[in-house]
């Protein structure tokens, strides 16, 4: 990397934990695969990034001014693809790391598009539904000139969902003149939106499970049979963490403990998934929960279970942390929620590690689905939608696996070495303008 881009990556975009693991993922895959340095120069940083005011007016009558971006990593491969987080610790340097992991994500997959995020600097969970429609319509208007159908297509993330993207299509739309579908991905069915969106996220991460159970037995190395003797622990309980506990719990695995923003919980026989979820559907979160014990956090992650599934936010498994890590499999449900340093120490104990990239891809493949649909006019079943995605999750997987084999590296590795052959060929057919 030149010195010219080091100063760079320092001073506008390392300030968070995730942008610089994300750097150095990056960096490790391009020393393994001995990637073209004018390749990984261009990758370092983002392509561009947009940093708005938005300013709304409070129930209470006074005017707040919160902080968005929108941050484009690379669009070579198509438009720009990623989710719009609302969370109080958004920050440029956060969402351009995320926007990279998406890059290296729709690559990885078999996509043809590029990699995005975008995000809100705020509590979500205090604004009413008419401060947080005025929010998210003010934003909108904010980036219209920055995404569009064919430039970059926001989806949900923390913080967000499908009501989220209804009003920003809305809005978009009232700005170009007609009703434009196809500017957002995960909206409600009725109007655009694709069935099986909301699980797909979650049944990817339990897909990729599947293939590494698969995988580690023709390997012939230890690995669960995901039945009634298998266990797992999810950490957050969430649009991700939910939905494959619930997975996992149809598959006969017994799911141990599982965790919100409220705190943890644990059953020795395994939790009933659908009935915790039915609680939370009505109480909000898992706190209250009267079929099973309180724990901590910390006690899940040190959980003896074969499977792991960080499924939350970034950062949660770091050096502090690691040792007390017992999981067989840990399939990574959330982007960056394992520190490079913690991941080093994991490869070395054994543990497989399902890497985000990879694990987590099943929300932009049906994303993609639903955009390929509204391009169309043409939806296709829910069975349909689940038969696709397993395929491009299982031919994603085993392309990582080949690229183990190739380099002797770990999944890690291999899935960014994956993403960037295809991103960097690509890259140079396309070659420099001007």
């Amino acid at each position: 990397m030149s010195k010219g881009n080091q100063n760079l990556s320092s001073h506008l975009w390392d300030s968070s934990a995730l942008y610089r693991n994300a750097l150095k993922t990056l960096e490790d895959a391009s020393n393994t695969m001995s990637l073209d340095p004018n390749i990984l120069e261009r990758l370092v940083v983002p392509k561009r990034a947009l940093c708005v005011s938005v300013p709304i007016r409070l129930d209470d009558g006074t005017v707040r001014v919160f902080e968005g971006f929108r941050v484009q990593h690379n669009i070579t491969l198509g438009p720009g693809k990623g989710g719009i987080r609302y969370h109080e610790e958004v920050n440029l340097s956060e969402v351009a790391g995320l926007a990279m992991l998406m890059t290296f994500k729709n690559s990885l997959v078999g996509l043809p598009l590029g990699g995005a995020k975008g995000g809100i600097r705020v509590d979500a969970s205090k604004l009413s539904r008419q401060e947080a429609q005025a929010l998210t319509r003010r934003f909108t208007m904010e980036i219209s000139s920055f995404i569009g159908p064919e430039k970059d297509i926001p989806a949900p993330d923390i913080g967000t969902d499908g009501q989220t993207m209804a009003w920003m299509m809305d809005t978009y739309s009232q700005g170009v003149g007609y009703s434009c579908t196809t500017v957002v991905t995960g909206k409600p069915i009725e109007i655009g939106g694709s069935l099986g969106r909301g699980e797909s996220t979650g049944l990817g991460v339990v897909y990729s499970i599947e293939e590494a159970v698969k995988y580690l037995n023709l390997q012939k190395m230890p690995a669960p049979k995901m039945d009634a003797t298998t266990t797992a622990s999810v950490h957050g309980f969430g649009k991700v963490g939910a939905i494959a506990a619930a997975e996992l719990f149809k598959r006969g695995v017994k799911v141990l403990a599982v965790s919100d923003v409220s705190g943890a919980i644990y059953s020795s026989k395994g939790l009933n998934i659908p009935d915790v979820m039915l609680f939370t559907s009505k109480n909000g979160y898992l706190k209250g929960y009267p079929d099973a014990e309180t724990i901590t956090n910390a006690d899940l992650f040190a959980m003896p279970v074969d499977i792991l599934v960080p499924a939350a936010i970034d950062g949660v498994i770091t050096s502090a942390n690691v040792g007390t890590i017992k999981a067989k499999i840990i399939a990574e449900g959330a982007n960056g929620p394992i520190s490079v340093d913690a991941q080093k120490i994991l490869e070395e104990k054994g543990v497989f590690i399902i890497p985000d990239i990879l694990c987590n891809a099943g929300g932009v493949i049906v994303s993609y689905f639903e955009w390929v649909q509204g391009l169309q006019n043409f939806f296709w079943s829910e069975d349909e939608i689940n038969t696709q995605l397993r395929e491009v999750m299982t031919k994603a997987f085993r392309r990582v696996t080949t690229t183990v084999d190739k380099y002797k590296c770990s999944m890690k590795n291999a899935s960014m070495i994956t993403a960037i052959e295809r991103l960097s060929k690509a890259m140079l057919l396309k070659g420099l303008y001007p």
